[in-house]
C-alpha cells in the first residue's frame, strides 16, 4: 500500500512512519517496514536497529506533544502483501469519556466484572478506537488538533 504523502511523518532507510490512513483519531500512527516481509526475523540488522530508537522517539513524541492518557504500541497485521508494521495508537481521556458513555460498548462491562481490577484494557478501547474512528463513515467529534495539525506537530517534534 502506497502512503499519500500527506500523511508521512518520517522515514528512514527501512521504516515509514505515517498517519493510519483511514483514521479520523489524530495521532494513530503506524510504523511499517520498507521492505517486503511480514517477518521480524527476515529484516537485516540494520533494520531492526533502527526499530527500537525509532519507536522510542515517535513515543516521546506524542507523548510530549499530544498527552495522551495511554498510549499502546502493537502488532496486529498479518496479512499477505502487507509488510511488518506497528499501531501507536493514542488514547486521549476524550476517547475514553467517549466510550464510557457508549452504551453499545457497555456490554464489555460483563467481561470486565471477572477481572480483579476496575476499568477497562487495551483490547476495548483498540475495539472502541478501531469501530468508532477506522470504520465509521462518521466517526465522533474529536477534541483538540486536527489529523493534519497533529502530522505537522509530529514532523517538527521527528525533526522531518
Amino acid at each position: 500500500m502506497q502512503i499519500p504523502q500527506p500523511l508521512q511523518i518520517s522515514a528512514t532507510d527501512f521504516w515509514l512512519l505515517s498517519h493510519r490512513t483511514d483514521s479520523a483519531l489524530p495521532g494513530y500512527l503506524m510504523l511499517g517496514s520498507k521492505l517486503p516481509t511480514n517477518d521480524l526475523s527476515e529484516l537485516p540488522q540494520e533494520a531492526l536497529a533502527e526499530l527500537g530508537p525509532l519507536l522510542a522517539q515517535t513515543q516521546k513524541a506524542l507523548q510530549s506533544r499530544l498527552r495522551p492518557n495511554r498510549l499502546y504500541i502493537s502488532r496486529y497485521g498479518h496479512s499477505p502483501g502487507h509488510p511488518i508494521h506497528f499501531h501507536l495508537i493514542p488514547v486521549y481521556d476524550w476517547v475514553e469519556r467517549l466510550f464510557w458513555s457508549d452504551h453499545r460498548y457497555r456490554a464489555l462491562e460483563q467481561f470486565a466484572e471477572a477481572s480483579s481490577e476496575p476499568g477497562t484494557d487495551g483490547a476495548e478501547l483498540t475495539l472502541f478506537i478501531w469501530r468508532e474512528f477506522c470504520e465509521r463513515a462518521d466517526p465522533p467529534p474529536i477534541e483538540g488538533p486536527s489529523v493534519a495539525d497533529v502530522i505537522a506537530l509530529l514532523r517538527q517534534a521527528m525533526g522531518s
